[in-house]
């Protein structure tokens, strides 16, 4: 008896996220620590309650490594363009999570 093809279906991913060029790119949240500057006087406990800001970004993650994470939140839809570009060094991030659909 002849075999019975079956369809095979993909999971749906449940983040967001595009494919430029057969390329997948997750869209995540990412916070993060930036520098906090003031050129005034300070008390001494003024100064020691100055902290960094803490940021928040939404982007899609161009690439990872030990040292930087790169992300883009813009891009054409029919070439490998990318704007609105940022590059975070990994020591100031402080948690980065996927978005779901």
């Amino acid at each position: 008896m002849p075999k019975k093809k079956t369809k095979v279906r993909r999971k749906k991913s449940k983040y967001k996220h595009l494919i430029i060029n057969k390329k997948k790119y997750y869209f995540y949240r990412i916070e993060w620590a930036d520098i906090t500057g003031d050129s005034g006087h300070a008390t001494k406990d003024e100064f020691e309650k100055f902290k960094p800001s803490v940021m928040t970004t939404y982007g899609y993650l161009f690439s990872k490594d030990r040292k930087t994470i790169r992300t883009f939140a813009s891009y054409e839809n029919n070439d490998e363009l990318f704007s609105d570009r940022n590059v975070f060094p990994v020591g100031c991030i402080i948690k980065m999570d996927k978005v779901s659909v």
